[in-house]
């Protein structure tokens, strides 16, 4: 997927408001046209003033909603490597994520933690988020979402250990099936030092605790 490939201007004069994105028109058109058939099966009428452009709408949202699989995570920690003679845990706490389940294509929305003990390379605090980004947007199950930031992780920067908790909201689970609106799902990735009881304990203190 080229999201630089072709490039939509939009620009509403009144408010000197100007947008730009960029979207590959080919997948954007037969996206669309999908869609289009999916609501007239559904029973709608697509011709009707408030879904006339709902296929189009929809797929440069599902465009947008998809853009990690044209991001490479690895390459996001490498950008910015640093020489760092530390060994201290360092955590990165509620990173902010959403993704679409890939059972139904529903979306999951939570929060991403990330520790890391350096071995003598650090990278900048926010690509942490970014990589949290390139993997939720994409279709994806929180398991496995949980343990692709902790490879990419332990893979670009070789730590001493890497641990990653995921906390989110499955709206698979609170608007159809079982439709149960209070639950979270919780998953947890460990690997090196943080297999350790002390030094988990450690991450586990530090991320439910206040510090005074």
């Amino acid at each position: 997927m080229n999201l630089n490939e072709n490039k939509e201007n939009i620009e509403d004069k009144g408010f000197n408001y100007k947008r730009e994105d960029s979207y590959n028109w080919e997948k954007v058109n037969k996206i669309a046209a999908n869609y289009k058939d999916i609501l007239s099966t559904l029973g709608e009428d697509v011709t009707r003033e408030g879904l006339d452009k709902t296929p189009m709408r929809v797929s440069k949202s599902m465009h947008f909603l998809t853009q990690g699989y044209a991001i490479n995570p690895h390459a996001i920690i490498q950008s910015a490597l640093f020489t760092q003679d530390t060994h201290e845990m360092i955590i990165v706490k509620d990173i902010e994520l959403y993704s679409l389940c890939e059972h139904h294509m529903l979306p999951f929305f939570g929060r991403a933690h990330i520790a890391y003990i350096p071995n003598g390379k650090i990278t900048g605090l926010s690509k942490f988020a970014r990589v949290v980004d390139a993997y939720s947007r994409r279709l994806q199950v929180q398991e496995r979402l949980t343990r692709q930031i902790l490879d990419c992780v332990q893979e670009s920067l070789q730590p001493l250990g890497v641990a990653v908790v995921i906390e989110a909201k499955h709206l698979c689970m609170m608007m159809r099936g079982v439709e149960k609106q209070n639950s979270v799902t919780t998953t947890s990735a460990f690997v090196g030092e943080f297999e350790k009881h002390s030094t988990r304990s450690e991450f586990i203190n530090l991320l439910t605790g206040k510090l005074s």
